[in-house]
């Protein structure tokens, strides 16, 4: 059977997906980075790999996204590479075909999709403030004693929630903290503090947007409960759960990756379990002085092997790479130093 892998690498979590050509859902995998996406990759892959039926299931085509998208396109071999926006938004609509509006908050950034007949019409994304992403809840939990995963279950239970200014992550939590010394029960604090950062988001992220429905609210932080209600309570419509919500990155780079291979004649470029696992890979910077751009170039290696480069604008770093097989024994081995 031909199966179809799905990476979406973030700065909080690693997801992995395996599916059928009729985006039927296989395997799911859901890991904390960690600060480590090297290892995030192996490990998630190793699953996904435990998971295949030997002689039966056969990996046809990989597709990345996420902030990581391009390392893990090296590390496995990738088909297809999208950012989030992208993803996200092949995800939804496959799900829910009259998706107009898509809400999608993960663990270090908040985005907006608006789309219009199937297709992507407008975006919006914040990578600055933290505030309402899955980063600020696990915080805000541990500072109120709570596990993340019954923050919203708690805020479900109010009856009155405390109003919290939410315009910033530092004013929320000092705010926060004010209404827990005045006495107020645990649930308000938690459900005023999902209606603030809601209205964080819908003020800055979703500014000057149409908002109309049918509105799919997705990514990590889709767990909250909470925060699902105060979104329908803003916008006065509906939200729906995917009930993938935290891979729909994942899921989306499997659908594109599929589509692209079942109309292709070459074969995948999944470099397999032997290059994946088996490899001592690492990442290391070059600062370039070789122009006034001075650009800082990343360079991954897999057994002191330079894989790929990027941050060079004029891509002579790039292009290195192809004129290395090529190279005289003393200049291959100052280029993969």
């Amino acid at each position: 059977m031909c199966c179809y892998l799905g990476v979406d690498i973030g700065s909080v979590s690693s997801n992995f997906v395996l599916m059928t050509a009729d985006h039927k859902l296989l395997k799911k995998v859901y890991l904390r980075t960690q600060g480590n996406p090297i290892r995030a990759i192996k490990e998630g892959y190793e699953i996904i790999k435990n998971s295949l039926e030997p002689g039966r299931d056969i990996i046809s085509g990989v597709g990345t996204t996420g902030s990581g998208r391009h390392l893990a396109a090296v590390l496995m071999g990738a088909d297809v590479v999208k950012n989030e926006i992208t993803a996200h938004a092949v995800a939804a609509a496959s799900f829910y075909p009259e998706v107009k509006t898509i809400l999608e908050i993960g663990g270090q950034d908040s985005k907006i999709i608006v789309m219009r007949d199937g297709i992507v019409n407008d975006f919006a994304m914040n990578t600055v403030c933290a505030a309402g992403t899955g980063s600020f809840l696990d915080q805000q939990a541990a500072r109120l004693n709570i596990a993340i995963e019954q923050f919203g279950e708690l805020a479900l239970k109010s009856k009155q929630p405390v109003r919290i200014a939410g315009r910033c992550g530092v004013f929320a939590e000092s705010d926060m903290v004010h209404k827990q010394q005045m006495g107020y029960p645990l649930e308000d604090i938690v459900m005023g503090l999902c209606e603030a950062l809601a209205r964080n988001y819908l003020n800055n992220v979703a500014n000057g947007k149409k908002i109309e429905s049918k509105v799919v609210f997705q990514g990590g932080v889709a767990a909250n409960a909470g925060l699902r209600k105060a979104f329908e309570k803003l916008l006065k419509v509906a939200v729906y759960v995917p009930e993938n919500y935290e891979v729909m990155g994942a899921i989306g780079s499997a659908i594109l990756a599929a589509e692209k291979m079942i109309h292709s004649e070459k074969s995948t470029c999944f470099k397999g379990d032997s290059f994946i696992l088996e490899g001592d890979f690492n990442t290391s910077s070059i600062d370039c002085n070789g122009c006034p751009n001075q650009c800082e170039v990343v360079c991954i290696k897999r057994n002191k092997q330079a894989l790929a480069f990027w941050g060079d604008r004029c891509k002579k770093w790039e292009a290195s790479l192809a004129s290395q097989s090529e190279a005289k024994p003393v200049e291959k081995e100052l280029i993969l130093a």
